[in-house]
């Protein structure tokens, strides 16, 4: 709602989102991230454009009004509800294993990793949600998946050995189904698509593409398609940067060796 306001009062100003990031000292892109509700408008920026832009304190009253970030804010909600009915998924990660992957151990370890600590309930209703999600794998037509995920992840020992070792070998039955693609992108590479963090791609039965990507206090659907087509580009390389199937197979073994 903030960023239509802002897209709103810059149009009747017959302002280009660049020409109104000169005034305010932003860039043309983040302005269409705040327009796009992508990013939150600081009220030091409320500010500026207020004044730009002739309004009476509005942009401010409404930047310092802005709710806390939820939980599961609603388009985290309609994400998950998407991700039920979706064609195809594609996920990076470099921070924990895909929830689609995790066992009910692993997850209960990510959960208790949280800081602020969850309540013990809390922790429980919330990896039950996350194994419930895996009922998609389950399906008579499952969704064409594709995963990469950072090799780091892999050698993470959330939870302790036997958790460690429980994950290790879903991730390696979960590589073996027919409609699963697994690769590990290797520690040590000199060039890596995926430094700005964890996102999923996902088409609906419509056909539709949507991303979807998680910060620290937040997490967003996007819709757009011009920057869903950048997390799709991102992806490509991140396929051809990895492992193959068949070397994360191998990767996957030797470190159940390990174990």
């Amino acid at each position: 709602m903030v960023g239509t306001q802002v897209a709103a009062a810059r149009t009747a100003k017959n302002l280009t989102q660049k020409q109104l990031g000169e005034q305010v000292r932003l860039d043309a892109e983040t302005i269409a991230s705040i327009e796009q509700g992508r990013r939150a408008l600081m009220p030091n920026i409320a500010e500026l454009m207020d004044r730009h832009l002739g309004l009476p304190g509005l942009l401010t009253l409404a930047a310092n009004g802005m709710p806390e970030v939820d939980a599961t804010p609603p388009w985290a909600e309609e994400y998950m509800d998407l991700e039920y009915t979706a064609i195809t998924i594609s996920w990076f990660d470099n921070q924990v294993v895909p929830g689609l992957l995790q066992t009910e151990n692993y997850a209960r370890a990510v959960f208790r990793c949280r800081v602020p600590a969850h309540p013990e309930a809390e922790v429980e209703s919330l990896t039950a949600s996350r194994i419930a999600r895996q009922e998609i794998l389950r399906r008579p037509t499952p969704p064409t998946l594709s995963f990469v995920v950072w090799e780091a992840v892999l050698r993470d020992r959330l939870g302790g050995d036997e958790v460690y070792a429980e994950q290790l070998r879903h991730m390696r039955a979960c590589a073996d189904l027919p409609d699963v693609s697994l690769q590990v992108m290797p520690l040590g590479r000199t060039s890596h698509a995926g430094l700005n963090g964890p996102f999923t791609i996902l088409e609906t039965q419509d056909h539709q593409h949507l991303g979807y990507t998680e910060t620290q206090r937040g997490s967003q659907l996007i819709s757009d398609p011009g920057e869903v087509s950048i997390l799709a580009r991102k992806y490509a390389m991140l396929r051809t940067q990895a492992l193959n199937t068949e070397q994360t197979r191998g990767l996957l073994g030797r470190l159940l060796g390990e174990t």
